[in-house]
């Protein structure tokens, strides 16, 4: 399917997080289109941002090809519960964990409910995220610079340094980065500045656990129809959202799911400290 809803959007501006149900075109997660194929039968997966946008679109895709899920979320309970029911309706086991990641504690609390669930994790995808957008450098706050730090990159760190001892051979880390790691978005300084951390930690962790055996992977997405736009960025840029892309439009959530599958699907076993761009044809070079 490629007629998916090009800009102009109408719909309503939201507060962080943002929520589904709220937004016009609502997004597709794949809900009546992903169809599974035994890719990640039996496979544990750990999966932060789990409630909606693309995480949701990676939690029905995994429980399609037959995995069980931890989600964790920061407080979007309604979002979380629609993606545990389809997670479920796949016949999948679907643990939700509400709570803050930029909190180290925490995401070792995380880790060690899927060890005690699950005995392993076969799979862990860091893939929450925090943005704002500001036109003026003097606009971001100590405390804003601060709290995408700890979300975007430092939670990545603390929830992979806890899993790894409970990866077996063969297991994927797979983390979000985005088209802003090589092409930042200046009103976006902060989001941008960690997706570029994002990349090279990657980087550095697929040579780090090589000899463990555990691959570790990026995709960079570009323009998503995810509620986080409605809830970060200004009414102007929201209406056109995607039309700086070849395609001239957003990816829907569901048209990434396949890049998450592909780098926790065991037979991409000589695939590790790879950037995964789905741009909608805007070139990462």
């Amino acid at each position: 399917m490629t007629d998916y809803p090009k800009p102009p959007f109408d719909t309503p501006q939201q507060s962080i997080p943002g929520d589904t149900a709220k937004m016009n075109p609502v997004p597709d997660h794949g809900e009546t289109s992903y169809e599974g194929s035994g890719r990640l039968k039996g496979k544990k997966v750990v999966l932060t941002g789990g409630d909606s946008g693309i995480g949701r679109a990676v939690a029905i895709a995994y429980a399609r090809e037959g995995a069980d899920l931890l989600i964790s979320y920061l407080d979007e309970h309604d979002d979380a519960k629609a993606t545990q029911e389809l997670v479920e309706k796949a016949g999948r086991t679907c643990i939700l964990v509400p709570g803050d990641i930029q909190n180290a504690a925490h995401c070792r609390d995380v880790i060690e409910r899927a060890v005690k669930e699950f005995g392993r994790i076969d799979v862990l995808v860091n893939n929450a995220a925090h943005q704002a957008s500001f036109d003026d450098i003097g606009d971001i706050s100590d405390e804003e610079w601060e709290l995408t730090f700890r979300v975007n990159i430092h939670a990545m760190f603390y929830l992979t340094k806890a899993a790894v001892p409970h990866m077996p051979e063969g297991a994927s880390i797979i983390n979000t980065a985005s088209i802003n790691s090589d092409a930042p978005n200046p009103t976006l300084l902060a989001y941008a500045t960690t997706k570029g951390a994002i990349q090279n930690f990657t980087a550095g962790l697929a040579q780090l656990l090589a000899e463990k055996g555990i691959r570790a992977n990026a995709v960079a997405p570009g323009p998503v129809w995810t509620p986080l736009i409605p809830a970060t960025l200004p009414p102007d840029a929201v209406k056109n959202f995607g039309k700086q892309v070849p395609m001239k439009r957003p990816a829907q959530p569901v048209e990434l799911a396949t890049a998450y599958v592909m780098l926790a699907d065991p037979l991409s076993s000589y695939v590790s400290g790879a950037t995964i761009a789905v741009t909608g044809g805007k070139p990462i070079l």
